[in-house]
């Protein structure tokens, strides 16, 4: 730590000693980075951001893998550190709805590591926390390695063992970016000239990406914590209030930081029903409440921090408190603690604030190089919780080029800075969708759940037809895309023998329609909405030796053919899978799925691409009907003069043809395992493209196809999605994607997959069928032999076609073999399952190929 100015140069710049700050130093300098220089615009270590003034309760369980394994690996390092409090945390039921959720948070917490998870009875869950009324719970669920963080202590033992170079009182005036990557960063106290820079200023994070021309989705939000006078109950717990930030420079009211850093002796607790969370502080209780209306904060007027005042705390509104405004919940805040720990009734509160942090629109962290601005980085929207492996991971990526941690290679999809779309920079949106987050951060969010703000923002041509043809749309990356379609209902009757009824949890927004919809495709013709879906153009000098060099397969091909070929990074991790045309000698190409994919794989291959070499990511420019079924050649030969026989069109190739009079690039390839053609074309010609096809195929009952159906479809056909079945955390190996792989050719990862093979391949994809039940499996749900778990659901839905309930996942080797008996748990209930071979459907490929 420092007090002199910040120097005039460093190799990596971090912008907040925060939490997340603070963890990336310490991880970039243990993975032996040199000259790391961090800032932080409040005094050290108590800078006066979300990490002070937050009570610090790390509950690790999550639906998602990735922020529980980065909550568990936080733990793990602050307990080495001896800067956390392993208490235990217990997460309470008081409905039965919620009782079930708590048996989803074990599955999920079974299904990724975590040590010991437990549901409890009420009486068992009063042996922890005495506190609470027994009569007022169902149960709950106890997870012994959940704990608290002390937030001072953790930030002083950062700066401590870290190698890098701190200064506090260091205001940012300005990004200094040229050539489209940082050159320095602007200070009160000088300029740094960096070769990489890292924001991680959370509640700042907007103001701060903003000086580098970036429109950054961080939405800041008030939330509410006091902290109670000492309370007889606690008597035996003493107190060392007062002492905690002896010595410490404290910008605003000291008494925030001086309780926070009080550590608890009971478990901390959650009531989710009331979205509450609750903690002893020493022989005082805190209490916190998400249960308000949302308090959105204007990301460009967080303001500074000063003696008098912590910019990231504001004024207790004590309405919010006292009164019902949460527009889900019908009690108080206060009503519902004075229910559930009636002790609390009557004290006073010694300490009160409105503390701020932050939301993306999806809820999730913003992780990683940003695509506008190279060699800067983001690490936000990230708290106390997930901080120390966020840190890790994020320090891996920069140093190695494989985000990791210790566990091994982990999925960054859903944490990418690249990930959001285009719209999500604008302020309204990712304000409201930061509310919403926000309001739903202790609700149980229903499976398929859809927002109803900010839609209809991206649109296909398609958009009116499929109107008027009943689609239930879902939204993914802004746009509206095809769920099922109410035109289709009457295909329900036909099918009616074929269609299980889906009960519980995982019937809530399932139609059976899509069921119905998957059969008749599998019989006729269907037309498929695949718009959000994107073609990266890749021309110019070189281009064929730069896919070469990214692409894990040969992609030195002929023109008109078609290659499935994967991108990979520097670990070997899955980035992408991609299908790559060659138009011509020094033009292709590629396609890659919708949502986060153009920004995150579109991204990766324009930062590697040579100067000779244009990428263009032609999001949105091009609308896309994926024509498949059985009947899909008649169809589509009446449309053209083009041979679309088998041997005038075979299986892999394109050609640029023409449907009526639209132009198009027509790919046969098929994600659903039927004979079919991708059809993509100029968007201007889109609508034209689908009437063409609608008024041809009549006579042929062609029907509008939804993703309900696609999802089914392709698991039966073993067809991989990028983000579930596969991404960065495995390799093509593991993946059961050899074929994808040349390594003849020379391309990035290859030196790791040959390190992977020579080690052996410990674990592999592989489908499974539940035994005699036709029940849907939901992903993140354990899978377990003899009792111990060896993998989870990655993908789950019912195959329509083949008449069974089908689930993959990864499991060890030696339990891969067709025939191995395994169960899965979902929904409290154990399934017995089979491991099957791939694919399920169509072996032969015959329906492909005929």
């Amino acid at each position: 730590m420092s007090t002199e100015a910040p120097p005039s140069q460093a190799d990596t710049v971090i912008i907040g000693a925060g939490a997340v700050g603070c963890s990336v130093a310490y991880h970039l300098t243990e993975l032996g980075a040199e000259d790391v220089t961090v800032i932080d615009q409040g005094p050290l270590p108590v800078t006066g951001g979300s990490s002070v003034h937050a009570p610090g309760i790390m509950f690790q369980t999550s639906p998602s893998k990735i922020q529980t394994k980065a909550a568990h690996y936080t733990s793990r390092l602050l307990s080495d550190a001896g800067v956390y409090d392993e208490v235990g945390g217990i997460e309470l039921a008081r409905s039965e709805d919620r009782m079930d959720f708590l048996r989803r948070r074990k599955e999920w917490a079974t299904s990724y590591g975590l040590p010991e998870p437990e549901l409890l009875s009420p009486e068992e869950v009063t042996d922890h926390l005495p506190m609470v009324d027994e009569d007022e719970i169902l149960g709950g669920y106890y997870s012994p390695t959940d704990g608290r963080v002390d937030g001072i202590a953790a930030l002083q033992w950062y700066i401590g063992e870290s190698s890098a170079d701190f200064y506090g009182s260091t205001e940012v005036t300005d990004l200094d970016v040229s050539g489209g990557e940082i050159q320095a960063v602007e200070t009160d106290k000088g300029r740094i000239e960096c070769g990489r820079c890292v924001i991680a200023t959370n509640n700042w994070g907007y103001q701060t990406g903003q000086l580098a021309g970036l429109d950054l989705p961080i939405a800041p939000v008030e939330h509410q914590y006091v902290v109670t006078e000492p309370m007889s109950e606690l008597a035996d717990a003493g107190s060392s209030v007062g002492d905690n930030t002896t010595g410490l420079d404290v910008p605003g009211e000291r008494s925030i930081a001086e309780y926070m850093s009080e550590g608890p002796h009971q478990p901390v607790g959650r009531d989710q029903d009331h979205s509450l969370y609750f903690r002893t502080h020493g022989d005082s209780l805190g209490m916190g409440s998400y249960n308000h209306e949302t308090l959105s904060v204007d990301p460009e007027a967080m303001g500074k921090n000063s003696e008098e005042r912590q910019a990231s705390v504001r004024g207790f509104t004590e309405e919010h408190w006292t009164q019902p405004t949460h527009r889900n919940r019908d009690k108080s805040a206060k009503q519902a603690f004075d229910e559930l720990l009636p002790a609390t009734r009557d004290v006073d509160y010694e300490v009160t604030e409105n503390g701020i942090f932050v939301f993306t629109p999806d809820g999730m962290p913003a992780v990683g190089e940003t695509a506008q601005v190279d060699n800067l980085w983001t690490a936000l929207a990230i708290w106390w919780t997930h901080s120390g492996g966020y840190g890790r991971i994020l320090a891996e990526w920069m140093e190695n080029g494989t985000p990791r941690l210790p566990s091994g290679p982990v999925d960054t999809g859903g944490i990418h800075v690249r990930r959001f779309e285009p719209h999500a920079g604008e302020k309204d949106y990712f304000v409201d969708r930061g509310a919403k987050r926000y309001e739903q951060v202790y609700s149980i969010v229903e499976p398929r759940w859809q927002p109803d703000d900010h839609r209809r923002l991206r649109t296909s041509p398609f958009y009116h037809q499929e109107k008027e043809l009943g689609a239930e749309f879902y939204q993914s990356g802004g746009w509206e895309s095809p769920q099922y379609y109410e035109s289709n209902a009457d295909l329900v009757d036909r099918y009616e023998d074929q269609i299980p009824e889906q009960d519980g949890w995982q019937g809530i927004n399932r139609s059976q329609i899509e069921a119905a919809e998957h059969l008749h495709t599998r019989e006729n013709v269907s037309m498929f909405d695949m718009t959000s879906f994107s073609s990266i153009m890749v021309s110019g000098e070189g281009s064929q030796g730069f896919l070469q060099r990214v692409c894990s397969n040969d992609v030195d091909i002929d023109v008109g053919q078609v290659r499935y070929s994967l991108l990979l990074n520097e670990g070997g991790g899955i980035l992408a899978d991609v299908t790559v045309v060659r138009l011509d000698d020094e033009e292709y190409m590629v396609t890659t799925g919708g949502g986060n994919s153009p920004g995150i794989h579109g991204g990766w291959l324009e930062d590697h691409a040579p100067e000779t070499v244009s990428v263009n990511i032609e999001e949105g420019a091009k609308s896309t009907i994926g024509l498949w079924g059985p009947k899909s050649r008649l169809l589509l030969q009446r449309c053209t003069d083009a041979d679309v026989t088998d041997d005038g069109f075979p299986y892999f190739r394109a050609k640029q043809m023409y449907v009526g009079e639209v132009p198009v690039i027509a790919l046969r390839v098929s994600y659903v395992g039927e004979l079919g053609w991708e059809l993509w074309t100029p968007t201007e010609y889109g609508q034209r493209l689908w009437e063409t096809l609608w008024e041809a195929g009549q006579d042929l009952d062609v029907r509008p196809m939804g993703g309900g159906a696609l999802s089914s479809m392709r698991l039966e056909k073993g067809f991989r999605l990028w983000g579930t079945d596969i991404d960065t955390d495995s390799n093509p190996f593991e993946a059961g994607l050899p074929f994808a792989v040349d390594m003849d050719t020379d391309f990035v990862g290859k030196e790791a997959l040959e390190s992977a093979k020579a080690d052996g391949i410990d674990n592999r994809i592989t489908p499974l069928t539940l035994d005699g039940s036709s029940d849907i499996m939901l992903s993140g749900r354990p899978v377990l032999k003899d009792g111990e778990a060896i993998g989870y659901v990655q993908a789950g839905d019912y195959g329509y076609s083949i008449g069974e309930s089908i689930a993959y996942t990864y499991v060890p080797s030696e339990h891969a073999e067709a025939g191995t008996s395994v169960q899965i748990q979902c929904e409290g209930e154990t399934y017995d399952a089979t491991v099957r071979d791939e694919p399920l459907f169509d072996p032969g490929r015959e329906k492909l190929l005929r």
